[in-house]
């Protein structure tokens, strides 16, 4: 008698390759030092802070994967007080860290908050300079250091430190750090620029330039700085007087065969291009949880 056999169904879980753009919010700028840039992995051309290059994700379809976009921080002109910390941007398992806020001013008031990119310093020790907000590793840099009468210093960004603060030369405030450039899009853009520091009490005398990838530019007495680029993720400029502006908010971008479909539960801002055989989503609502799955 033949033996009959028994064949088992099996359920295979098929994925996707998922190559990501993370950027978090920026810090707000103080009324010295400029907002630190939001703490930035990617996975193509380039990453934050001197990073190897990140690996893409293996997503399985039909499952939901968090994405969360990370609001810029509030400016401040408070003496003593920093400019507040971006919001944290992800996807699926990869977060990168919001920046932190440019000191206030006011002495002995070290930036002590770590963000993506750091915060640059204060200019009112009444010894020497101030330290800045440490960055965090594969994501972004510390910002620079402020100094007495010459100015807050600038914002860390995703692809450098954030410049220190000077005495005599123009501008007084320190320049912010500038971003990294990544093409995934298809067209290469700049994001997680720093933000500048504030020249102190002189309005004749400039403050930093905002870094390149959105970072906001510093001012001095009563001129009006500037915020952080929208979802670029740029750290706020400082200004001493008008007080330091709000980051930039961050961004989520990601890119997958053009074969599938990305499928948003509705509570963030989208687009979906396509370009190469890819299609590329970008989600840009801030302060909003979602998810995404891809069939």
């Amino acid at each position: 008698m033949p033996i009959l056999g028994v064949v088992a169904s099996q359920n295979y879980t098929r994925g996707i390759t998922v190559d990501y753009l993370v950027v978090a919010g920026g810090g707000g700028g103080g009324r010295a030092g400029g907002g630190g840039s939001g703490g930035l992995r990617c996975t193509v051309t380039s990453t934050g802070g001197g990073g190897t290059l990140e690996t893409a994700l293996s997503c399985a379809l039909s499952t939901n994967f968090t994405v969360t976009i990370g609001g810029g921080g509030a400016g401040t002109d408070a003496d003593g007080a920093a400019g507040s910390l971006g919001g944290d941007s992800i996807f699926s398992s990869i977060t990168s860290k919001g920046g932190s806020g440019g000191n206030g001013g006011g002495a002995n008031n070290p930036v002590t908050a770590t963000g993506g990119s750091g915060g640059g310093g204060s200019f009112g020790n009444p010894s020497s300079s101030l330290p800045a907000g440490a960055g965090t590793a594969n994501q972004g840099y510390a910002g620079g250091a402020g100094l007495l009468g010459g100015g807050g210093g600038g914002g860390g960004g995703a692809n450098n430190v954030g410049s220190d603060a000077v005495n005599l030369g123009t501008p007084e405030g320190g320049n912010g750090g500038n971003g990294v450039a990544t093409s995934i899009t298809g067209s290469s853009v700049t994001y997680a620029g720093g933000g500048g520091g504030a020249a102190h009490q002189i309005f004749t005398k400039n403050g930093g330039a905002g870094g390149t990838g959105g970072g906001g530019q510093g001012k001095g007495l009563g001129a009006t700085s500037s915020a952080g680029t929208t979802n670029l993720g740029g750290g706020g400029g400082g200004s001493h007087g008008s007080g330091g502006k709000n980051g930039g908010s961050g961004v989520v971008i990601l890119k997958y065969p053009d074969t599938k479909t990305a499928t948003f539960s509705g509570g963030v801002t989208q687009s979906t291009a396509t370009s190469g055989g890819f299609k590329i989503s970008t989600i840009t609502a801030a302060g909003v949880s979602d998810t995404v799955s891809f069939a």
